[in-house]
């Protein structure tokens, strides 16, 4: 048990100390640019499986 309370304060001071965390105005930016590239991807697995939804269902109604 000691071990486990010994490597959680090491983590807490090697993110005190040692990381560099963005200012306020970097992170809101940051937490942007992640949800518009977000929304792009989510939009353009969206458009792909679609199409291949209408590309499966034509084919069956092709064969049959």
């Amino acid at each position: 048990m000691a071990g486990i309370v010994n490597y959680i304060k090491e983590s807490f001071g090697e993110l005190k100390n040692n990381v560099t965390w963005p200012t306020l105005a970097e992170g809101q930016s940051l937490t942007v640019l992640v949800a518009l590239f977000s929304i792009i991807f989510s939009l353009a697995i969206w458009g792909v499986d679609t199409v291949f939804s209408k590309v499966i269902t034509f084919y069956f109604d092709w064969i049959n």
